[in-house]
């Protein structure tokens, strides 16, 4: 019986040119399987590409709540940003994807797993690690496996007459609900500007002459409500990426550690994950206590790094979200973010938990403070510094 092998597919040049060195470096019978994780791609022309290329079977998955429900709402509870930057976009999607091929290699009996990563990129990881947490089946992944460069890929994918989009030829790009990167072409010098024409999100001239204003309702750490109203998981991230997008919020340009040791210069278009995550940390700092808000963003960047490097299924991780959980059980309120020309910051909070207390806060008359117990609590705060600066002087 011929060997069978299962590819996470995109449609894109990558695994595109993986079909054909499947079929004909391994001469295995291909099934591919696109999971739609809001990418906004045309499925069926997906769909169609995959038979052209010979494929068996193809599959096409829609995943797009799930990845809102259980992927994303858990890295706006966690704030993640890795290195403060990056909203782990692509992170986040790679086990969803690779554990959705898993389900359709067991259906299929396949006899071996697939990617189209290379091994410069993190995404190997991801999938790899999902992948062998779940099967024993081998990983074939021709790019990383035959050390291809892009322009190699090119040239195979025009002699086996593989039509590739122009933003393609140009850029790497990888897309869905929570952001969009870019990177390779022109943006490979990091002192170069990325040109107009790679953004397509984000708004980035004729901007509005005025600013724009979103309001965000949470509950327990999770958004359920923008400008007043309802919406469900999707069309609220939708919602974001259109109006931040708008007011040219959303562009994140930095230079980026991968997992394999290599710095890359990588841009993003996050629109709604850089509203959501400014706005969700501006209301933990109102409801915790300062010792609560020092410790939680610790366990968010030790989380933020173990998603960014493929460690989905690692039980720190399960551990992690346990106290992150726990500690959203009063980030409930709604946030106000002002949005100018590509600029974005809090304007208003709210909520029924928070610690704030004007009348103990204000400087005005009718205030709850008593300040003459300050003098005291002064002397001790300081007295071990104080102490030790004499006698540094001393010596």
């Amino acid at each position: 019986m011929k060997q069978k092998a299962i590819l996470a597919f995109s449609g894109g040049l990558d695994t595109s040119v993986v079909v054909k060195y499947l079929q004909e470096n391994h001469d295995m019978d291909v099934v591919t399987v696109t999971v739609d994780v809001g990418q906004g791609d045309d499925y069926k022309k997906i769909s169609a590409k995959a038979k052209r290329l010979g494929v068996k079977k193809h599959y096409n998955i829609d995943a797009k709540k799930e990845f809102v429900t259980n992927f994303i709402f858990p890295s706006i509870k966690a704030n993640a940003l890795y290195q403060k930057k990056y909203c782990l976009a692509t992170a986040l999607a790679r086990p969803l994807i690779a554990q959705k091929v898993l389900d359709i290699a067991k259906k299929e009996k396949v006899t071996a797993l697939s990617h189209g990563c290379s091994g410069k990129g993190n995404d190997q990881v991801r999938f790899d690690v999902t992948m062998r947490s779940g099967s024993n089946l081998p990983i074939i992944a021709p790019i990383r496996d035959l050390n291809l460069d892009r322009i190699t890929e090119l040239k195979f994918a025009k002699k086996h007459g593989i039509k590739i989009d122009t933003v393609a030829k140009k850029f790497s790009i990888d897309q869905n609900l929570w952001g969009r990167a870019i990177e390779g072409g022109i943006l490979e010098d990091p002192f170069k500007e990325p040109p107009s024409d790679v953004f397509i999100w984000v708004k980035t001239k004729n901007l509005p002459s005025k600013p724009s204003y979103v309001e965000i309702k949470f509950e327990k750490g999770i958004p359920v409500a923008v400008d007043g109203k309802s919406k469900n998981p999707v069309q609220l991230i939708e919602y974001l990426n259109k109006k931040a997008g708008a007011a040219g919020v959303g562009i994140v340009d930095h230079i980026e550690d991968r997992v394999v040791g290599i710095k890359s210069r990588e841009v993003y278009e996050t629109p709604a994950a850089t509203c959501l995550i400014e706005a969700h940390s501006d209301l933990e700092k109102m409801v915790h206590t300062k010792h609560q808000t020092k410790f939680k963003s610790l366990v968010d960047d030790e989380w933020s790094w173990l998603v960014y490097s493929g460690l989905w299924q690692d039980p720190l991780k399960s551990d992690l979200d346990s106290f992150i959980d726990q500690s959203q059980n009063y980030v409930s309120g709604t946030v106000k973010l002002k949005m100018y020309k590509g600029s974005l910051r809090v304007v208003g909070r709210k909520s029924k938990y928070s610690l704030y207390s004007k009348d103990i806060a204000t400087y005005g008359k009718g205030s709850t403070f008593d300040q003459k117990l300050a003098k005291g609590f002064v002397e001790l705060w300081g007295l071990q510094s104080t102490e030790a600066n004499k006698l540094q002087k001393k010596r």
